[in-house]
């Protein structure tokens, strides 16, 4: 069946990245600028992922900037791509994402992982008993839905100002082993294919064959996420991709630091980009003009029959950032 990309609702994951001879705050006033551009250029949902320990990403206190982006947009929906569920406590994160969904209603989503979004050691000061938490997963994932739920008033423990509060859980992962709890408690999955796309296709496979109708979803939702790098030309791309190539090569070696400024596209970062290794990790990563990124975005599409997706720009430059969405909006609303 082919499948029109202007049907396919588009979304953004944003990571707050901090650039070279940049701060923080700057950092968080150019995510809201681009929550309220994205807004009006049709994009469904902004979610901001939890990370911990990283000099190049700043969206660590991530329920507090979900606030900060709700606060400065008026429609778009706005959420965590992911909350790192073992990092926390159910009821905190119920509590948190309840007062959210009541301070903007039915514009906040909760989608949460299993993954710590750090190295070990730091995962160990965040919660030195998370192991255990990682192990109970779906049982904590259930605790959450029943903090929400309007029937709990009655439990001995409570998250008030979540009870029949409307913020819909989505199952972020990067493994099977996520595309099974979706199924299995009938919630949508969100996949992390930007980074980790190995497993993509057997991930959406056992979601559709196990999945179980809830009174959440009827019937199964997928979003996949890809790395989109557009500019006006294929030159002007993959010049600004050689930010991400860095960027990406840090994380490879453990080096991990500011995002840097680009530099010329060579045969170098060309043979980075087709090595085994970085296509193990962006093979996702859709970068040139609006032809070449439709194209790539469409086959995609295509391949996996996912019902939704959302992109990630690791851009260095603010405005070559919002340029690049904006031909992605382009692309998707068919008017490319």
């Amino acid at each position: 069946m082919d499948i029109k990309l202007r049907d396919i609702p588009y979304s953004i994951l944003e990571l707050a990245t901090v650039a070279r001879d940049s701060n923080v705050k700057e950092t968080f006033d150019r995510s809201l600028d681009l929550a309220q551009k994205a807004e009006v250029l049709g994009y469904k949902r902004f979610w901001l992922a939890e990370h911990h320990n990283m000099l190049s990403i700043a969206s660590a206190a991530t329920s507090v900037l979900i606030g900060y982006i709700a606060g400065g947009t008026s429609k778009i929906k706005v959420g965590s791509g992911g909350i790192m569920l073992p990092n926390h406590s159910p009821l905190i994160v119920a509590e948190q994402f309840g007062t959210l969904g009541t301070l903007y209603p039915n514009r906040i989503d909760l989608g949460l992982g299993r993954a710590p979004g750090t190295d070990q050691v730091t995962a160990q000061e965040i919660r030195s008993d998370r192991m255990k938490s990682v192990f109970k997963f779906p049982e904590e994932v259930k605790k959450i839905q029943n903090y929400f739920s309007a029937e709990n008033t009655k439990a001995q423990v409570r998250a008030t100002v979540a009870e029949g509060v409307n913020v819909p859980v989505y199952i972020l992962g990067s493994s099977t082993d996520s595309a099974q709890l979706a199924a299995e408690q009938g919630l949508p999955y969100v996949f992390a294919s930007h980074f980790a796309p190995a497993q993509l296709h057997q991930a959406l496979s056992i979601y559709h064959n196990n999945f179980k109708p809830s009174k959440f979803l009827q019937e199964p939702y997928t979003i996949a996420g890809v790395n989109i790098i557009a500019a006006d030309t294929t030159a002007k791309a993959e010049k600004i991709s050689t930010s991400l190539i860095k960027m990406m090569l840090g994380v490879m070696s453990g080096n991990i630091d500011y995002m840097q400024p680009p530099e010329e596209f060579t045969s170098e970062h060309k043979e980075i980009l087709a090595h085994p290794g970085f296509q193990r990790m962006l093979k996702y990563a859709f970068i040139g003009d609006a032809k070449t990124v439709k194209e790539k975005t469409n086959a995609f599409i295509q391949e996996t029959g996912v019902n939704e997706i959302i992109a990630v720009s690791h851009i260095y430059d603010h405005n070559d950032r919002l340029r690049s969405f904006e031909i992605f909006s382009e692309i998707m609303k068919g008017e490319i």
